[in-house]
């Protein structure tokens, strides 16, 4: 989406080899580099993946890509909060090195949906991707103008509201958050694979997990979705679906601030209903 919005087209980016949980392979960064050659690059590396919540290795990816005169951003909708936990902060060893970053309000701190924050280590560089003079602007000594940082020339007071949210917890409120939330994501995602005819894909790093359910014909994928729709269909819990190496998966993701022990355990419930739900009715699968 980036690279469209930027005018770059897709055909700009180039893909790095991952391990089996999605981890990026440096060595196989270090080649991508030397393919680029002298081209300005930018190596995207991601904190706390959408499907599983795994952590690149940002001390090694950073240096290498220094090394090559890329600029690096780290993508961390969800991984950048867990630089609050004192449990989980170690996943981020080496983010420091990066050039910029970015996280999502909206998940964790459970702000409005358009609220996201970026961060820039270099300022120079941030003003010069966006400032625009014009001869009606008159600069001032020393006022920061929000429309030489960011896209937008006039908007609502967005940051507002997480300053209000950071004030109000502070890191040890956040950080119990994302404690509390990777706690019921792990009890979810071992109490759903343990269920007969359901197996862990990737167990949660954080607070995210895969799983999927399987068929007696084979066809786990359809098996998948089949159970994806009965539980969505309760209304008791809402799980997504999405493909995750070739195979359908159901993604189990927590970071509402007010889910319980007993929100699990209606969950829970839910799931082990659908799937039995779904074994019993032959015309939809057959579960093994």
């Amino acid at each position: 989406m980036g690279a469209r919005l930027l005018g770059l087209g897709t055909d700009a980016i180039g893909y790095v080899a991952a391990d089996r949980e999605g981890r990026m392979r440096t060595e196989e960064l270090e080649a991508a580099l030397r393919r680029a050659g002298a081209s300005p690059t930018i190596v995207w590396l991601q904190a706390g993946d959408l499907n599983t919540g795994i952590f690149d290795p940002f001390e090694r990816a950073c240096r290498v890509a220094h090394d090559a005169g890329a600029w690096v951003h780290i993508d961390g909708a969800f991984g950048l909060w867990a630089a609050t936990s004192a449990r989980y902060r170690h996943l981020l060893a080496g983010a420091s090195e990066a050039d910029s970053w970015a996280t999502d309000g909206h998940k964790w701190l459970n702000l409005p949906f358009d609220s996201g924050l970026v961060f820039v280590a270099h300022p120079s560089a941030h003003r010069a991707a966006f400032a625009q003079e014009a001869s009606y602007s008159v600069p001032r000594e020393g006022l920061r103008n929000q429309k030489d940082w960011n896209p937008e020339w006039s908007r609502r007071g967005r940051g507002f509201a997480a300053y209000a949210a950071i004030r109000a917890l502070g890191r040890s409120g956040i950080g119990a958050i994302v404690d509390r939330c990777c706690a019921h994501a792990d009890r979810l995602v071992k109490a759903i694979g343990a269920l007969p005819g359901a197996e862990i894909v990737a167990a949660p790093t954080i607070n995210q997990g895969l799983v999927r359910f399987l068929s007696a014909d084979g066809d786990h994928d359809r098996a998948t979705d089949a159970v994806i729709r009965r539980i969505e269909a309760e209304g008791v819990a809402w799980f997504g679906g999405a493909t995750w190496r070739g195979m359908r998966v159901m993604r189990i993701s927590v970071c509402n601030w007010r889910t319980t022990d007993r929100d699990v355990e209606q969950a829970l419930d839910a799931v082990s209903t659908a799937l039995s739900a779904v074994a019993r009715d032959g015309g939809e699968t057959a579960l093994a």
